[in-house]
């Protein structure tokens, strides 16, 4: 590649979202290395419980982080379908005392631990809500098995709609697994990808009542189709292949594809495996991408076609988060300029100043500082954001004003009697 072509592909993944995402056989809470795993990935939950501890080992190395740091359970979920059974695999901490439950849906090529650091920062805020972190067929720990038992490889069948139908099954089957009566208040979350697919949700209304509102991270159909057609130059310039763990950790701090080193810690490990293939030893193995972006091409504009207008029309709260607000499209500027939309640049952590401001048919905030990975790069100002929203939404905790029948029939009442009707007669105020 010329000196020139390789300027002008710099030029255009400046303005790329980096997409770039993928799991790994995720961490695991036993003591022994499951067959065929290298050492190095089965030793992060040996690592120091101490999160003020340094990120780097001794000799430098950067440590990788478990799941089991953000996250109180996994489950493998079957979900039998005519043309064969889907594994789901999701992350989860249970709701308690009746608090809601987040549902996560993470972008292309992600993994559910993408997350787990705004999960940390949310949980903190509000101990009692539940968070479930779901990975997308061919992503992370998620299999496809045909009829006769095997596991389908690459290509998966990745439409807008399957995806959608997974999510809400996934949910109903976590109900049936804890034995909940009915599902708790849901605030369905999505990036890129995600986010798509949880507005896709929200408009066919498969969650029902549930649903208290929706956050879609960074992601507007207009960038995102126009991001598309840089996609494969990006796909083509990034590794193919690691030496190691650390060393894919580290390409994504100093890319900046994640701007938090101790999110890329648990995020960056799930997206690879060990090529089990090579003829080098365990050892000297390379590590690749898990899955093949390239090969979901053929759905990349149907993800995002018609998002816009079904994140405006469909039914409950909606909270959009940008990294910019060259990212708005034609249909979102138009309904922020009617007054749908309100910007907060402040600090978001003040919520008693987001309080005070108006809400119309949606919620913006934009972080400029944030890179495409928001809720990586800025986890704790994102999950403080999501928790106000959460409240703003809250039904439980919403003051219903009194009918206008109810108001006639009190004053009439006070016209009458000279007595409001919540007054005893013989009290003095």
């Amino acid at each position: 590649m010329s000196e020139l072509q390789r300027s002008f592909a710099k030029a255009k993944l400046a303005g790329l979202p980096s997409e770039a995402l993928l799991p790994l056989d995720t961490f695991r809470e036993e003591d022994e290395c499951p067959e065929g795993q290298a050492d190095e990935f089965c030793s992060w939950s040996e690592s120091t419980q101490d999160e003020d501890s340094s990120s780097t080992s001794s000799t430098g190395t950067i440590k990788p982080n478990p799941w089991t740091r953000y996250f109180a359970q996994e489950y493998y979920l079957e979900n039998v379908r005519p043309d064969g059974v889907v594994i789901h695999h999701v992350y989860l901490t249970p709701p308690a005392n009746k608090g809601p439950l987040f549902v996560l849906h993470h972008g292309a090529g992600s993994s559910g631990l993408s997350f787990a650091v705004f999960v940390a920062e949310l949980l903190e805020a509000l101990p009692d809500a539940g968070v479930l972190s779901i990975e997308a067929r061919g992503h992370g720990e998620t299999v496809v098995k045909s009829n006769d038992g095997t596991i389908k490889g690459e290509p998966h069948d990745l439409s807008i709609g399957l995806l959608s139908s997974d999510l809400s099954k996934t949910v109903q089957l976590v109900q049936a697994k804890l034995g909940w009566p009915h599902l708790p208040d849901i605030v369905l979350i999505g990036h890129s990808l995600g986010g798509a697919i949880i507005t896709d949700v929200a408009s066919r209304g498969t969650l029902g009542t549930a649903v208290l509102g929706y956050v879609v991270l960074d992601v507007v159909e207009w960038s995102a189709v126009d991001a598309l057609q840089q996609m494969n130059l990006y796909l083509a310039m990034r590794p193919k292949t690691f030496p190691s763990l650390a060393s894919a950790i580290d390409w994504h701090v100093r890319s900046r594809t994640i701007r938090n080193n101790l999110s890329a810690r648990v995020s960056v490990p799930p997206l690879l495996y060990q090529d089990a293939e090579s003829s080098l030893c365990s050892d000297s193995r390379p590590w690749k991408w898990r899955t093949d972006l390239l090969m979901t091409e053929q759905y990349w504009a149907s993800w995002f076609t018609g998002l816009s207008k079904k994140f405006l029309e469909a039914k409950g709260g909606k909270l959009l988060i940008l990294a910019g607000t060259d990212r708005l499209d034609k249909e979102l500027m138009i309904g922020q300029m009617q007054g749908k939309s309100f910007s907060y640049f402040r600090h978001p952590l003040a919520v008693e100043k987001l309080t005070s401001l108006p809400l119309g048919k949606y919620q913006l905030q934009v972080f400029p500082e944030a890179g495409h990975f928001i809720h990586e790069d800025q986890p704790r100002k994102t999950a403080m954001l999501v928790l106000d929203f959460y409240r703003r939404n809250n039904r439980s905790a919403l003051i219903i004003p009194p009918k206008v029948s109810q108001l006639v029939r009190e004053s009439a009442t006070v016209n009458k009697t000279g007595t409001s009707p919540d007054r005893k007669e013989g009290h003095v105020a």
